[in-house]
């Protein structure tokens, strides 16, 4: 078992030299966590080789920087970076939901294969940290699966209303601790933002404004745990199953009879959304 690592010229080249100068710090820290996400899941190059442009330099996305590409990136234009997983020109073929899904459905056939947040889980769980703490590792990334952009914020909307609400509220600040070391716990500054951007990490005055807000608040530590489990969830080579998990949902995951995205719940179009990729309207 070891750490994913991360090969920083591919994941440069990936992104584009152009691009990367305009991004903001936090831009810079979510892509480099997607792009690790997507060599766990088996995706080596799942954001595209860029081909290269008259002065040899990788052509970044459209609109991200103003100088002439190879023809293919013109005509090719890619997503935004904040586009959820399902919602990639992959050519993925869904199966169909069931007329009820549960959580677990989700997971088998809208999240698979989902190492990042089952191996957070099953490192929860390893280390007997609190059933809810394993709930919330497992369920703190799989809106990404929807949109990627603030996903912290996103995906506390998406459970709010099946969890406890302090599963919700550490998932709604775990991506903000992310870039604040905590001695008492071992959590470290990420050394790997140094290696890949030789720069420290300079966080943005909302994500400061939410880790004040955090550090100060009695559930502090739950959102910590998750940041810290969210860490070691980089894992090359272990797979982790769902099943381990299914009795600390049905423990603590409010399955609404009608399924998921079909309850009357404020984020059941979410989860309609997730299930029903391809469709128009």
């Amino acid at each position: 078992m070891s750490e994913i690592q991360v090969d920083r010229k591919k994941f440069l080249a990936t992104v584009g030299v152009g691009a990367l100068a305009a991004m903001t710090p936090e831009d810079k820290a979510e892509e480099l966590e997607h792009y690790m996400i997507d060599l766990l899941e088996g995706h080596d190059h799942a954001h595209g080789s860029h081909e290269k442009d008259e002065l040899g330099v990788p052509c970044a996305r459209p609109c991200e920087i103003r100088r002439p590409c190879c023809d293919e990136e013109q005509e090719q234009p890619r997503a935004p970076r904040g586009t959820g997983n399902l919602f990639q020109a992959n050519g993925r073929v869904f199966e169909p939901m069931p007329e009820k899904p549960t959580l677990v459905d989700f997971f088998n056939l809208r999240f698979a294969p989902a190492r990042h947040v089952l191996q957070s889980a099953n490192y929860a769980l390893q280390t007997g940290q609190p059933e809810e703490t394993v709930l919330a590792c497992l369920l703190h990334d799989v809106v990404q699966n929807l949109i990627k952009v603030d996903h912290g914020w996103w995906g506390a909307q998406l459970v709010e209303p099946y969890v406890d609400e302090r599963v919700a509220w550490a998932i709604r600040y775990h991506a903000a601790l992310r870039f604040y070391p905590d001695e008492s716990v071992g959590y470290e500054y990420p050394e790997m933002y140094n290696r890949i951007f030789g720069e420290d990490y300079i966080p943005e005055a909302y994500i400061e404004r939410d880790y004040q807000h955090a550090r100060a608040h009695e559930w502090y530590m739950d959102a910590r745990l998750v940041t810290l489990n969210d860490t070691y969830a980089f894992q090359d080579g272990v797979d982790v199953s769902i099943e381990p998990f299914i009795d600390i949902i049905g423990r603590h995951f409010k399955q609404p009879k009608e399924g998921l995205g079909y309850g009357g719940t404020p984020s059941s179009h979410m989860w309609r959304t997730i299930g029903n990729p391809n469709k128009p309207l």
